[in-house]
């Protein structure tokens, strides 16, 4: 034994006890410390740490084309045409810029006033951590006319940085390839890089990004791909999230300004639905919690047009008291800020807290919003209108609103009837399903776990709330249940919209219901009103969907659950040697066909079952999709469903 553990079995806490991580291996020892977590997320956050760079390259005004190139053996190449990393030797490093950019945490231009005025990327860690969670990287530098080269595994280098030819251009091209001994999967996903490059190239506007796919060989012989570049930036980004839907105004209200030092973009527009779709970005990094820019942004907003309205006598008529809330109704826009030295807050530390930029935001949006409605009257009077129609439908959702609110959940005695609730009252241990049926609600409540495990049968398919008024939603039965069940209420000071979900009363949301098209359908009714209505459930990772099996399976003794048919193939081709007719498949096409022992055996039991964590990606691009799937406009919705049906995943 040694010195070290007779001294942790004694109970001793000493300086030796003390683990003192240098340079990256703390990275590789506490990798979600750095970039979130080691799953699907932080895979692909290590791309975009790469990308970031170059981003900075193009703030600065020195690239204009970056490439990210998925290679056949899921390494990543990215490639930019900026100044090249220096590689020059640092006296106080001892070793090249590059190695030290390389392979010191919080190394790099971007923490030099002086190099980049803003930075995008949220921990600053950089391509150092990217090097230090690869199993190999090489860096490419373009740099005063010489190519050099230098290779690194998991952070250390192979040799010193070598010069291996002449060039005429700048630049730098990373290519690495994720450790497969710290993530479980290594497999990247073209549609998530696809998602984000498109968004970068909204929100800088003028910069090419092509990603390839090198996986993929086409028709043709060219590999899988996409070029993302915007011309207008924000104008054509609000465009893409509003295209299934249909806007009131003719264009996007385009401004681009600075204010107190803060140089500040939005693009807004209007559409004939009742949801408000604001997406708020720092520096590229897309802060889902808000902040003050934010909050600037809805204050300059209400504050502006209220004026407008009471100047040019609109609300004389009107005996409503108009809200914030009202003017933002069937509002969409994006807030981009590029920020010095933001400082960020909140459970996922993406809210901007730098005070200043509250006013600055509040002056630019009141000042261009101000001398567009003076100089578009027609457009100004559509907008108006459409806020004095959402204060009318406020009032109208009022008394639905107080109804949820007057239920008292903790007491037990506002629950809605239906319920078949837990003994246990500690959320993060309890569990609601809500299920299709009544019929399958029973099986439910016979196979659950009582202490934990609550159910909540829905009747039919619930409400598609994206065609509905506010009032409407809160006014149907089986929503109100959801709402008096999950304990949550709406409305705070800053938002009568809000969701509050400090009551929460299961911190697990499970949808279970049929494996068919209807079960599907009834998934995204209900995934459209948690993205609509419930947003922070899905973004606190509180909602997911049960998998039931799709066939029981029998060969003699031998029996098994099939949760696709790749599971029911490998089961006959095992024990049927292929023969499909020496299996006898049961195939079950609703919840009801199990008895109550099956379904907690397949489907409910923590132990064997497979939950599906329901997350939100990226919020635009969710919010173009349940636009689509649910909106009016049949024709994108068929090509989408042609495009994704054989291996579309509800988890979006």
């Amino acid at each position: 034994m040694t010195d070290e553990e007779k001294n942790l079995a004694s109970g001793d806490y000493s300086a030796q006890n003390i683990q003192v991580l240098e340079g990256l291996e703390a990275v590789r020892k506490r990798p979600a410390m750095y970039i979130g977590d080691i799953g699907e997320k932080g895979l692909h956050h290590l791309v975009y740490e790469v990308v970031d760079n170059s981003i900075d390259e193009a703030l600065a005004g020195y690239c204009t084309d970056i490439d990210v190139i998925i290679n056949e053996d899921n390494s990543v190449t990215v490639k930019d045409d900026g100044r090249g990393i220096p590689v020059d030797y640092h006296e106080k490093e001892k070793k090249s810029a590059l190695e030290v950019v390389l392979t010191v945490l919080h190394a790099g231009g971007k923490f030099d006033k002086g190099t980049y005025k803003v930075s995008g990327g949220l921990h600053g860690v950089g391509v150092s951590c990217v090097n230090a969670l690869s199993v190999y990287l090489k860096a490419e530098v373009h740099r005063g006319g010489k190519i050099y080269v230098q290779e690194y595994s998991r952070g250390k280098p192979y040799a010193d940085i070598k010069v291996v030819g002449d060039t005429t251009g700048t630049g730098t091209i990373i290519t690495f390839k994720p450790d497969d001994t710290i993530f479980p999967l290594i497999e990247y996903r073209y549609d998530i890089l696809a998602t984000r490059l498109r968004e970068l190239a909204f929100l800088n506007a003028g910069i090419t990004l092509n990603l390839t796919d090198k996986r993929v060989v086409k028709d043709d012989g060219t590999y899988k791909g996409e070029r993302f570049y915007s011309e207008t930036g924000l104008k054509e980004f609000v465009r893409y999230i509003d295209k299934n839907k249909e806007s009131i105004i003719p264009d996007a209200i385009h401004i681009i300004t600075e204010k107190q030092g803060v140089p500040i973009e939005i693009a807004m527009t209007y559409n004939d639905t009742y949801n408000e779709n604001v997406f708020s970005y720092v520096n590229n990094i897309n802060t889902i919690e808000g902040g003050t820019h934010l909050t600037g942004f809805r204050r300059g907003l209400s504050r502006t047009l209220k004026k407008y309205a009471e100047d040019s006598k609109m609300l004389d008529k009107v005996k409503l008291e108009i809200s914030g809330d009202d003017f933002r109704e069937g509002l969409t826009a994006v807030l981009s800020v590029k920020v010095a030295e933001p400082q960020f807050e909140g459970q996922t530390k993406t809210k901007l807290g730098n005070s200043e930029v509250m006013g600055a935001v509040d002056q630019a949006i009141g000042e261009a919003l101000g001398n567009y409605l003076e100089e578009n009257p027609r457009e100004a009077k559509i907008i108006v209108e459409k806020v004095i129609l959402a204060a009318t439908a406020r009032h109208a959702a009022r008394k639905a609103r107080e109804m949820i609110q007057r239920k008292s959940p903790l007491s037990g005695a506002g629950l809605p009837g239906k319920l078949a609730d837990c003994s246990d009252k500690d959320a993060e241990k309890c569990e609601i399903f809500l299920v299709e049926g009544d019929s399958a609600g029973g099986t439910a409540k016979q196979g659950r776990d009582r202490m934990y495990q609550a159910i909540l049968p829905l009747r039919g398919k619930i409400l598609n709330v994206e065609k509905a008024m506010p009032h409407k939603v809160l006014e149907s039965d089986e929503i109100r249940n959801i709402y008096t069940a999950l304990g949550v209420t709406i409305g705070t000071d800053e938002d009568s919209k809000a969701l509050n979900i400090d009551k929460l009363r299961y911190h697990k949301i499970i949808l279970m219901t049929d494996a068919d098209v209807d079960g599907s359908h009834i998934d995204t009714l209900i995934l459209t009103f948690f993205f609509r209505y419930m947003r922070p459930l899905i973004e606190n990772g509180y909602v997911y969907i049960a998998t039931p099996p799709l066939y029981l399976c029998k060969k003699g003794k031998v029996e098994q659950y099939c949760y696709n048919d790749q599971q029911r193939r490998e089961f006959i081709d095992k024990y049927g040697d292929g023969n499909e007719n020496a299996i006898h498949t049961q195939r079950y096409k609703g919840l009801g066909e199990m008895n109550a022992e099956q379904l907690w055996t397949t489907t409910m039991n923590p132990e064997h079952r497979t939950l599906k964590q329901v997350t939100i990606e990226n919020a635009a691009d969710a919010d173009v999709i349940f636009s689509m799937l649910m909106g009016e406009d049949v024709a994108p919705r068929r090509e989408f469903i042609e495009e994704n049906a054989t291996y579309a995943n509800i988890d979006a």
